[in-house]
């Protein structure tokens, strides 16, 4: 049986942000499989050659990489420039780079605070605003960006985190009042607690582990490829309609006490 034509995205060219390892990196591979033409972002560019040579593999041609740091504004116009040039004209962006530093708020400092404010949400912000105006021009596009389960609620120690991805939810839908007129869909995904090369010490912490899955309704960890169905969806012509959303892929955490 072939896939519903809703869902059908060959032939597109996306930019997904921090994507040489972890959550981006499976979501540019769920990308890959789905047809689209894939440009890799991060700082390092020898870990982003690593990966793209990695993905190519399976995909040849198809996965180009483009390092440029998205929190520079002259860096994101000219790195958006040559990811179009590389692949063609974005029709997906997603916005998952992200940082994470444990402390306890008092003793939290400025320069970290600063740090999570501008990897986590003002990057969103320049990366977002660059790839729409050209979307605009075109009158149509996707953009995701990824969330978190503490977009809406927090813990101890990760205060300035939760702020941060407070703040991409609250970005995510000023977006879509902004830019849903220009024919492009804004949405999210918040993942919960994933089990990633960043989570591995907390994977690893068996109290902390076992927590996780008791409060979780599914009873495990999630694993990077359960984002690549949500990820999909909302790139997809089948999303046409959602705009502004949130979608929790957190197995059931946030549904629960």
């Amino acid at each position: 049986m072939s896939s519903h034509p809703s869902f059908d995205i060959t032939g597109k060219a996306a930019l997904v942000t921090g994507s040489s390892r972890g959550i981006g990196k499976a979501l540019a591979a769920g990308l890959l499989d789905a047809g689209c033409t894939v440009v890799l972002n991060g700082r390092d560019a020898d870990a982003l050659e690593r990966t793209r040579s990695e993905l190519a593999a399976g995909h040849g041609d198809r996965v180009h990489a483009v390092a440029f740091d998205v929190t520079d504004p002259a860096a994101v116009a000219a790195g958006v420039a040559r990811a179009e040039e590389t692949a063609g004209a974005l029709s997906i962006l997603v916005n998952n780079t992200g940082a994470q530093h444990r402390r306890p708020l008092l003793e939290f400092s400025d320069d970290d605070w600063h740090r999570l404010l501008d990897t986590n949400l003002t990057s969103a912000f320049l990366v977002g605003r660059e790839v729409a105006r050209r979307m605009a021009v075109r009158g149509h596009g996707k953009i995701v960006n990824i969330c978190s389960l503490q977009s809406e609620v927090a813990r101890p120690g990760i205060a300035p985190y939760a702020a941060t991805k407070g703040g991409l939810k609250m970005l995510t839908r000023g977006m879509c009042a902004d830019l849903g007129p220009l024919g492009i869909q804004v949405n999210g995904i918040g993942p919960g607690y994933f089990d990633t090369e960043l989570t591995s010490a907390l994977v690893a912490d068996e109290e902390f582990s076992a927590w996780v899955r008791r409060r979780t309704p599914a009873g495990r960890w999630g694993r990077v490829e359960d984002l690549i169905g949500a990820l999909v969806f909302l790139v997809s012509p089948a999303s046409d309609f959602v705009n502004g959303q949130i979608l929790y892929v957190d197995g059931g955490m946030l549904s629960v006490l």
